[in-house]
């Protein structure tokens, strides 16, 4: 299998996906979950195709425009972009689904 994508996006592609990112790396790192992670913003997300795409939950209107494949690319969309705990409570379950862990 390739390498598990993951894509964290914000508005500008900067500020909060890449604050997202390093929070996720220290989850992913207790799962012993190697990943390629990336970030951008929304307009250029929707054309990568990563494994996971993982967002705040205030721009799920924003995704809910494009047709994104939920079979291939798991949305998740976060309260508290910067909270480990709901970042572990919500990509367990993907990466379960995904045969990751």
């Amino acid at each position: 299998m390739n390498k598990l994508t993951i894509l964290f996006v914000c508005g500008a592609g900067l500020g909060s996906s890449f604050a997202a990112q390093m929070a996720a790396e220290d989850v992913l790192n207790q799962k012993g979950v190697e990943a390629k992670l990336e970030h951008t913003d929304i307009s250029s997300a929707v054309s990568m195709n990563p494994d996971i795409i993982i967002t705040a939950q205030n721009f799920q209107t924003q995704f809910e425009k494009f047709s994104i494949d939920e079979e291939k690319t798991a949305m998740i969309y976060l309260k508290n972009i910067v909270s480990k705990t709901e970042i572990d409570e919500k990509i367990t379950p993907v990466l379960q689904a995904k045969g990751i862990i």
